[in-house]
Order: C-alpha cells, then sequence, then structure tokens
C-alpha cells in the first residue's frame, strides 16, 4: 500500500542521516524486523516531505515521519482526507511531546505571577502547528509573529483573561 518506488517494499519518509529520529526509527525497523518490508528514505527531510505532500493531495497512500509542533502537521492532519482518499491516522511509534515554558528559577522566584501563569497555559498543538505554517509560508518577521499571538489570544480571550486572572492571584 506505501509502496511509492515500486520494490515491493512500503517507503517510510525518514529523518536526515544522523539526526536523533533517524536513529530511532533505524533502531525501531530493527527491533520489530520491518526491514523485509520497510525501506527507510532518507535525504533532505523537507524535500521528502514535499513529495509526501504531492502524493497526500493526488490522493495517494503516505507513510511519513514528522514531529510536533512543525507546519507538517497543519499541511497533513490525522483525520482529514485529501480529495477522495481515505482518512488519515495518527501511529506514534514515538512518545508524544508536550510543549512545555522554560524559565530562569531566579526570575520564577521573583515572579510568582509569571510563573503561575506559565503553569496554566496550554497551547493546543493544532495551533502550535498553524502557527508554524504560517511561518514557514514567509509570515516570520517579528511583527508579523506578535501579530499571530494577537491573533491566537483575541480567539481565545476567555480561556486567556482566566489565566491572566489565576496568575494574578499568585502574587
Amino acid at each position: 500500500m506505501f509502496d511509492s518506488d515500486g520494490d515491493g517494499k512500503a517507503n517510510l519518509a525518514g529523518c536526515n542521516p544522523g539526526w536523533g529520529c533517524e536513529r530511532e526509527i533505524e533502531h525501531q525497523l530493527d527491533a520489530y524486523k520491518l526491514r523485509s518490508s520497510v525501506t527507510h528514505d532518507q535525504g533532505s527531510y523537507f524535500a521528502l516531505m514535499a513529495d509526501v505532500i504531492t502524493r497526500f493531495k493526488a490522493g495517494q497512500p503516505i507513510f511519513y515521519y514528522t514531529w510536533t509542533p512543525l507546519w507538517v502537521g497543519s499541511v497533513l492532519q490525522p483525520g482529514r482526507a485529501a480529495s477522495d482518499s481515505s482518512d488519515t491516522a495518527l501511529h506514534p511509534g514515538f512518545k508524544v511531546n508536550d510543549i512545555d515554558i522554560l524559565a530562569n528559577k531566579a526570575f520564577l522566584a521573583e515572579n510568582p505571577a509569571a510563573k503561575k501563569f506559565f503553569e496554566l497555559v496550554k497551547i493546543p498543538l493544532a495551533d502550535a502547528n498553524a502557527v508554524i505554517l504560517r511561518e514557514h509560508n514567509g509570515e516570520e518577521k517579528p511583527e508579523q509573529i506578535t501579530q499571530q499571538a494577537k491573533e491566537w489570544v483575541a480567539q481565545h480571550q476567555t480561556v486567556f483573561d482566566g489565566w491572566v486572572k489565576e496568575a494574578a492571584a499568585a502574587k
């Protein structure tokens, strides 16, 4: 089904040689004895993804590795089909990442409201992917990124205001 080069094996669009994900994919191919049925296509990751996206838009089956957050998650969304193809599905072979805020301990000790705010903030992965897609598509200047943040806050004003109110109470 995922054989894109006609050799009888599924083609997995993977990672650049030397990347950590490349080593993990290689490990999983061995650990699950998949080498006889899966080829790990490697090279420039974003060139591989351009091919994957083209095949997806043409309704062809795709099999690829990605990480999150990344703009790819806004283009290839689990559960969303392209043209008349079947629905897509996410099958994590790795631990699903969390998005966390890192801050200087001294700053947090001096600013309990900021510490509480950072603890409360939860940006949905789809929203992070969407912003990264906009940056990938050229909206990468500081003022454009600031505008994207303002738009996100406006779209989630009630939740954002709740975070601010609860954080302010932590003083």
